[in-house]
């Protein structure tokens, strides 16, 4: 039985004068102001970014029925509270209501001296070292309310369009794409390693009876789904061992991956302008409050960006088009641009936010440089690869139309020297039924980074896990 109102549903309140309502409400301190005869209390219940400021009259001889000293004491930022009282409207700027507080329960005090988000203005690498107590100040409360909007945006972008949502596995015998080192999956003794005759690690005693890892991505699986159902999303963690220690990596990220039968190229790349109008759209219809926050305070032209999503055309260009731009641009890379490389980011935001000004879709990627699984054109140099860019992130999402040529999937597999042990059962959707079929995968947290403002791809995940970081 829920027996408190939340703060988010008092703050749209509109009370006539003199209008009043008897009301309970419970969160944490932000704050506490006042002086000898009154204090004001901003509590929050993460709800809203918005505190309700709680009125507490205090004992004094004129007003022997207030609030003890002793009370006073116990209520400091981080203190959680039960606030019995009466609804008013505020005479105070900023707020439509408040409350007179009758009766306040402590619930947990906050001792002053050692809380840590006791003062205001820490700074986001301060906040990381805390990540346990981060989700209480306002920045991480938005961040983490919008992270929720977007999963929940995700799932009614899929649903409403006839998806099925495929649970792939997290444990693995296969890699990908080669995407890169991968974290072990063992039961074995690691203090007395079974050993075969040649002196190998003995798989065969492990849990699995083979070598497993954490995944780096359910695409695989992903296809298998759709062979069979035509349409699937897979959404769920993903692992990369990466000793990497940029602002745009985790070991731990989450990935969204659709696949669809019967779509070509021009299917996919319509598909993922939609999803992203769709999930920023979202965010501006239902998240406004935690936008013009993060606005405020983080990013000024975050709110113009989402909203110059909404209103543009994504380009739509081959790789040899941006080659083209590229080497023709005005702009010193720290990377050349030369035909067959792997555009890096810097690259990416220039075709973004400096040529095209708008999202833009690159096409038909050289074969050498993406993943075995991409649809070959017929020049034999170039696969049906996409890749989404967005202003201050670059690659948003990548993906492709898949090869469903059973002979030329398994010449790429033999060239990229994948055993075919591990892919017998991919290639069998290729000799059993095959069909033309495309996907793409969303890296969630790089949406997250756009819709946020955020800058470091550790101030979009709850718990970030990166080297030398397990806590919490």
């Amino acid at each position: 039985m829920l027996t408190h109102t939340e703060i988010k549903d008092l703050l749209n309140v509109s009370l006539q004068e003199g209008e009043t309502r008897n009301v309970t409400v419970k969160g944490w301190v932000r704050t506490k102001r006042g002086n000898k005869n009154v204090a004001f209390i901003a509590l929050n219940d993460g709800t809203c970014v918005q505190s309700l400021q709680v009125v507490a009259e205090l004992k004094t001889d004129e007003n022997p029925n207030g609030f003890s000293e002793d009370l006073m004491k116990k209520i400091n930022t981080g203190a959680c509270l039960r606030v019995e009282g009466v609804l008013v409207k505020s005479m105070g700027k900023g707020q439509n209501v408040e409350i007179q507080a009758k009766d306040i329960e402590v619930y947990g005090q906050a001792d002053p001296d050692s809380y840590p988000l006791q003062k205001k203005g820490h700074s986001l690498e301060f906040l990381r070292e805390i990540a346990h107590l981060r989700p209480r100040t306002n920045t991480f409360g938005c961040v983490l309310r919008l992270r929720h909007e977007m999963a929940y945006a995700l799932h009614k972008f899929y649903h409403e369009r006839g998806f099925v949502y495929l649970h792939t596995p997290i444990i693995t015998g296969s890699d990908c794409e080669g995407a890169g080192e991968m974290f072990q999956v063992t039961t074995l003794d690691l203090e007395n390693l079974p050993r075969t005759k040649e002196g190998c690690i003995d798989y065969g005693k492990d849990f699995f009876g083979k070598s497993t890892k954490l995944t780096v991505s359910g695409q695989l699986e992903g296809e298998l789904g759709a062979m069979a159902l035509s349409k699937i999303y897979t959404f769920g963690p993903t692992f990369r061992a990466e000793n990497s220690n940029t602002p745009r990596h985790l070991a731990e990220f989450w990935m969204n991956e659709p696949e669809m039968a019967f779509y070509e190229i021009e299917d996919n790349m319509d598909l993922a302008e939609d999803f992203l109008k769709h999930l920023t759209a979202h965010a501006l219809e239902h998240c406004m409050d935690d936008l013009r926050f993060l606005n405020d305070m983080y990013d000024k032209e975050l709110i113009s960006r989402l909203e110059h999503v909404q209103q543009m055309s994504f380009e739509r260009i081959t790789y040899t088009q941006a080659v083209d731009v590229l080497k023709a641009a005005n702009a010193k890379f720290d990377y050349p641009v030369e035909w067959g490389i792997d555009l890096q980011s810097e690259h990416e935001r220039y075709l973004v936010e400096k040529h095209y000004k708008k999202p833009v879709i690159i096409t038909d990627y050289p074969k050498d440089i993406k993943a075995f699984y991409m649809k070959q054109n017929a020049d034999g140099k170039t696969v049906r690869g996409m890749d989404v860019l967005f202003p201050q992130i670059g690659e948003i999402i990548g993906g492709s139309q898949r090869e469903e040529d059973f002979d030329k999937l398994q010449r790429r597999i033999t060239e990229m020297h994948i055993p075919d042990k591990d892919m017998w059962w991919y290639l069998d959707t290729r000799r059993f039924g095959t069909a033309p079929h495309s996907g793409f995968g969303l890296g969630f947290e790089r949406l997250l980074l756009f819709v946020t403002g955020m800058t470091n791809i550790r101030d979009v995940i709850p718990f970030p896990r990166f080297p030398q970081n397990a806590e919490f």
